[in-house]
């Protein structure tokens, strides 16, 4: 049985990373035939040739077929930390998988998946890379590192977030954000993958985020949502018992009857995060489970170009 169950946990870990490369590789692919042409290259395993360097890295093959400069990097060249937070509440773990269904049409395997992809990016560029998991409890933290056997241990973590499904397991992001804040000494790039479904003071919870800031770090915010469900409200008029996953909270009500002050609630709140967000120099991505990763890597992409 230990043998059957280490076998599949093998296989689901190699088909993570193995979809996290199909990503990228699509996206590098894409960006090649767009008016992005170069800047993908520029965050693959080049740089762009400025005048007055050496030539002695240029890669001439790519210079043959774009007619451009750029250069190889190396190891030694490669300076920027990333440290990815990821809320493992149970509101993550909504909507609740069918079978059938694939593991990132929930906001924890999209999330799951989404720092999988950002993780394939960051080993082709060299870039050391973080983990901190947060519910309840403080459940992982693992410093910014880049050797391949600290990639596959973050990525063996990231598959054990796809298997817990421990109900009532609520969101504590104010306390532990300001823990992750303090352990990240050195000035890096924080990825936030989060729900914001908690019942916390609003202040309170923007200083948190504010305090990600502090050490000069760039902060970008993923706020993970199911858009049908929970912006759009979509249900049948049929009555329906709600049930709150981290509470066990119930309410029984006709979907029509709550949904436009539903969805005005909603629209508000959003409308108040991406102001307190812009307001703090945080980068605010509101990004739904059904959408593609292209948003979440050329949003990486442009503000690793801004970070320098």
């Amino acid at each position: 049985m230990k043998i059957e169950s280490q076998i599949e946990k093998i296989s689901s870990f190699q088909h993570l990373e193995l979809l996290a490369n199909q990503v990228v590789e699509g996206f590098i692919s894409g960006m090649h035939k767009s008016p992005f042409h170069g800047f993908s290259a520029e965050f693959a395993e080049h740089k762009v040739y400025n005048l007055g360097e050496s030539t002695k890295h240029i890669d001439w093959k790519l210079f043959a077929k774009t007619d451009r400069l750029f250069t190889k990097k190396y190891e030694e060249e490669t300076n920027l930390r990333c440290h990815i937070i990821i809320d493992n509440s149970s509101s993550m773990h909504y909507p609740k998988l069918k079978e059938g269904q694939n593991f990132f049409e929930n906001k924890i395997g999209f999330s799951v998946l989404a720092a999988a992809v950002l993780m394939n990016l960051l080993k082709k560029q060299r870039d050391a890379v973080g983990l901190s998991v947060f519910s309840n409890t403080y459940e992982y933290y693992a410093p910014e590192k880049g050797s391949d056997r600290h990639h596959r241990m973050i990525l063996n973590t990231l598959e054990g977030l796809l298997l817990k499904t421990d109900n009532q397991k609520s969101t504590d992001t104010i306390t532990f954000l300001h823990q992750i804040a303090e352990k990240i000494h050195r000035r890096s790039m924080i990825i936030l993958f989060t729900d914001m479904f908690q019942a916390e003071n609003e202040e309170e919870l923007f200083n948190a985020l504010q305090h990600l800031k502090h050490n000069k770090h760039k902060v970008v915010l993923f706020h993970v949502v199911d858009a049908k469900t929970e912006l759009n409200f979509d249900f049948d008029n049929a009555p329906r018992k709600f049930i709150d996953v981290e509470t066990g909270e119930e309410i029984a009500v006709f979907a029509d009857n709550v949904k436009q002050e539903y969805e005005n609630e909603v629209e508000k709140y959003f409308k108040k995060l991406a102001l307190t967000c812009s307001q703090n120099r945080i980068k605010y991505v509101p990004v739904s489970i059904d959408e593609s990763f292209e948003k979440i890597l050329l949003t990486y992409l442009v503000e690793k170009q801004n970070f320098g």
